[in-house]
Parts: C-alpha cells; structure tokens; sequence
C-alpha cells in the first residue's frame, strides 16, 4: 500500500472524531449519552447555554436531571435519530439535533445531541421556504384538480326542440345514478360535451373527470394510458411509476371517447376492471383497486361490431346499460338559431372581438347545408364568417364567402385538364372522403374499409390535404 494511504476503518474513525470535533466546536452544545442515558460528555460551550457553574459534576447524571425536556433517552431506545426537534428549557427554547451511537456491531449503545441554534426564529428563512414549496405545490395541485372537473354543465348543450329537449331529459335521469353510460352519435354532436354535464350534475362533480380519446393513443400505448406503469418496469420508465387515468379518475368519471377504436385484448382488461374494480400497472404483480364511473362514447354502429365479432359482446352490455344518442344537427334544425347565436357571442368572446349578431337570412342560410360536421362544423364556418366580415350583424352573403369556397374550387377542378399523377391523387382524395364520410369520421374504419393501416391513411390524409373534423 502506498505510504499516506489510509485504511477504510482509519478513514471511518477519522471522520467520526473530525465530525464530532466539527460538531461540538461550530454548534452551540454538544452532548453524549450512554446506553443507560447518563451523560458520559458534554463540550465546554453547552454548560454555558444551560446556565450550569460546575461542567464536571453532569457527568454521570441521568440526562433528565440536567435537562428535563431531553430526548435523548428515547432516541437510544428507539435507535431512531430526531434530526430537527425545538427543545424547551426554562424560558429558553434550542433547536437540537439527536443521533443514535452503534458499535460495529449495530447495537445502539448511546446517542449524541447537538444544540444547533440557540433561537428558533433562525430558522425561519428555512421554514419561510419550506411554506413557500408547500404554498406553490398546493396552488399546482389545485390547478390540476381544477383541470380535471368537468367544464361544462346541461346549460352549455344548446337546443330547445323537441329532441334536444327528450335528450337532456334523459341525461338528467343518468346522472342520478352511478351507471355505466353509453352516448352515441356522429362526429361533433357534442359527445364529451353531455358526458363531462353528466359528471357536473351527478354525486361526483367535485371528484375528477378524466377523458380517454382512444383513436388518438397509440394501440402499444394504450395499457399503460389506462392502468399506468409500475416504477422500473421497463427500460425508460419513470423511476416513481406513473398513474394511469383509471387511477386518475378515482372516485370521479372516466370517459372513454371512441370505444369502438379498442383492441380486443385491451376490451377484456377494461371489462375486469369494469367488473371487478382492480386492475394491474404494467410491470407490476400487484393488484389495485378504483371506484371510477364510465361514460363510453363512440360515432361507430357497436351492435354490428359486436354481430361481426369486432366487439365483445359481454362488453357492451356492460357499457350499454344507459344508452344516450346525440342528434345530428340536420336533425334539429330547429334549435339552429339558437346554437347559431350562442356561438356567434363564444367566438367573439374568445377572439376578443366586439359583440355580433346573426341576421334571420343568415339563419335561414344555415338551415340549406346539410352539416355532415354538426356542431363542430357550424362553429368553423361561423368564427370564419366573423373574422372574414366588418359588419356589426352576419348576413347571409358573409356565409356564402365562406361555405361556396370548396364548392368553387371543385367547380374549377373539374374544368381543367388532369395529369395522371393529378388524377390518380384526385380518385384516391375522394375515396378517402366517401370512406370517412361513410365511417362518419373514424379513421380506423375508414383505413379498414379503404384496405390500409390507420399509419398509412394518416400519411394520404396529409399528403392530399385533406381537410377532416375531429371527432
């Protein structure tokens, strides 16, 4: 061993004297007690602090009798160290640290004491910091929580007709109840929008809502979307583990926005945690139990589904217990104007725009599209009205600017020339919009039924420009 190389056992013992030395020199007292919590040491400086004339005579004494408020005793008989503790002697109060003494063997044999401060108020930027984390904690926490309520409530479904009317009646009656609720209906007819007015008005609307678009996650993503990820359970993960949205939404309302869009090995793990009320994270052995209310939606036909064996059926009457179906807009015309100019003062609200109007020829305008979008599609033409128009009140001519555009250009189209390349892009544009018009927008369908992945549809819809209303 080269000369000035200590051993591991030297360089142990050294630092226990340097550390204690360190110690009881920079703090305000020092003090060690034995197995039997009798002082054995006290430093010259602690003496001083108690007020005691004769340092030598503590030596020996139960340390009780010299500072009746000590811990120190505890410490070595629970062998558990009190790293910060405000101790009280006399009119006097100190800020101590205490440690439990092992030999080599582990056995606690007596512990050391450290006054620290002679005033509490030192520390106070410490807890002054402490308070501010916990303050700023509290206010992300209570975000969160708030970005996880529902945001909109049974006044936010606009409609006065008769099938508006029947449908916010009916989810009134769901919400009473904890059952699992199936809503159906085409792409934009406000799906979410009734789930999350379900969630508002039932017994958990101070618990979260928690939405699951499944189209949008990845199919390799979507276990640990839902049940979370047990810490280290793969190369990458996070080292704390991450909660699933089942685990999120407990005791509130889980949405599951596309049901129809799920894999059959993932439908049998959603229906035993339907069942059961457990379910495992990935990577891990342990099962964990939640209390979550689902809301299912879907723009799919899930009883054909189910008939040509796409969708378990035990499944489905699992979910299919309230079932809710949003009207298309084309079907209630009737509630037109009123929607029209609910969004019209939306849109200038959130555009930052002066307050406008709708004209009754606007309306009337309205009424002749066919609105294969809904709601969706009725809000893009009218915020583009708005931001294309000057005047105080939409007319029907500023609807016209905005919804003859498409119609114009494939006028123009189809007068001029075609290259094959032009041609071919032209049959496989429209073959793709028949498909997501006759799948009413799901684009795992339309890839099915186009003969192509959902990747490779996404790359066409991209690469042609086409424009698609998500559902």
């Amino acid at each position: 061993m080269a000369r000035g190389t200590a051993l591991p056992e030297d360089l142990r013992q050294l630092a226990s004297e340097t550390l204690l030395a360190h110690f009881s020199a920079c703090c305000e007292g020092a003090v060690i007690v034995d197995k039997a919590g009798c002082i054995v040491w006290m430093n010259d400086g602690y003496p001083v602090r108690l007020g005691i004339e004769v340092p030598s005579c503590v030596v020996g004494q139960p340390i009780e009798k010299i500072i009746p408020n000590s811990l120190m005793r505890q410490v070595v008989q629970s062998g558990q160290p009190m790293l910060l503790d405000i101790m009280e002697y006399g009119e006097q109060a100190f800020v101590v640290t205490r440690l439990p003494l092992r030999d080599e063997a582990g056995e606690v044999v007596g512990a050391v004491g450290f006054m620290l401060y002679d005033d509490p108020r030192r520390l106070a930027p410490l807890i002054d910091r402490y308070q501010r984390l916990r303050s700023d904690l509290a206010e992300v926490r209570r975000k969160l929580a708030e970005a996880r309520r529902a945001k909109y409530t049974f006044a936010d479904f606009v409609g006065a007709g008769a099938l508006s009317s029947a449908l916010k009646q009916a989810a009134r009656r769901a919400a009473r109840t904890t059952a699992p609720v199936l809503i159906l209906g085409e792409t934009g007819t406000g799906k979410e929008l009734l789930a999350q007015a379900i969630h508002a008005a039932g017994a958990r609307s101070e618990s979260p809502f928690v939405a699951v678009n499944i189209a949008a996650v990845p199919e390799t993503l979507l276990e640990a979307e839902f049940f979370g990820v047990a810490p280290g359970a793969y190369t990458g993960a996070e080292r704390g583990g991450r909660d699933g949205k089942f685990k999120l939404a407990d005791g509130g309302t889980l949405f599951l926005d596309e049901i129809g869009d799920m894999s059959p090995a993932l439908q049998a793990k959603l229906l035993r945690t339907l069942q059961e009320g457990e379910f495992e994270p990935v990577g891990s052995n342990r099962l964990a139990t939640v209390d979550v209310r689902v809301v299912a939606a879907t723009s799919r036909d899930l009883e054909r589904m189910v008939a040509e064996g796409h969708f378990r059926a035990d499944l489905y009457y699992r979910l299919n217990v309230i079932t809710l179906r949003t009207p298309p807009l084309r079907e209630r015309l009737e509630d037109l104007a009123l929607l029209a100019d609910y969004l019209v003062d939306e849109i200038c609200r959130h555009r930052g725009m002066p307050p406008r109007g709708i004209s009754t020829s606007a309306v009337n305008r309205l009424c002749r599209h066919d609105w294969p979008g809904n709601v969706r599609e009725l809000k893009n033409v009218l915020e583009r009205a708005l931001l294309m128009s000057d005047s105080e009140t939409l007319e029907a001519d500023d609807l016209n600017a905005v919804m003859q555009v498409s119609a114009c250009l494939a006028e123009a189209a189809d007068s001029a020339p075609l290259g094959i390349a032009e041609a071919v892009a032209r049959a496989e544009r429209d073959a793709i919009q028949r498909a997501l018009r006759d799948s009413r927008g799901n684009k795992a369908e339309a890839a099915r039924r186009l003969g192509i992945s959902r990747a490779a549809l996404y790359e066409k819809i991209a690469g042609l420009g086409i424009e698609i209303l998500a559902d």
